[in-house]
């Protein structure tokens, strides 16, 4: 079976167990494909990557939030009042 492949790096599972973190080096900040039997069986995200994944992903929620109360009346509080 066919599978996708979303990481231009990749590694064996092999690989990953003898040396972890020069597998997660040789994706130079990006995401390595752990393949087991030549299918992608995971990705390992380096911190810094996954922390800006989380990031995108709570702006795009937050966006939706905003979108969704577009149009709807605006109270408006002096900020001592609060």
């Amino acid at each position: 079976m066919a599978s996708t492949l979303l990481a231009e790096t990749t590694a064996s599972v092999s690989e990953l167990k003898r040396n972890p973190m020069g597998t997660v080096a040789a994706g130079e900040g990006f995401p390595v494909a752990i393949l087991n039997r030549n299918e992608p069986a995971f990705y390992c995200v380096p911190a810094k990557a996954f922390e800006a994944l989380l990031d995108r992903l709570e702006d795009a929620e937050l966006n939706t939030i905003a979108d969704s109360r577009a149009g709807e009346p605006v109270t408006k509080i002096a900020l001592h009042d609060l």
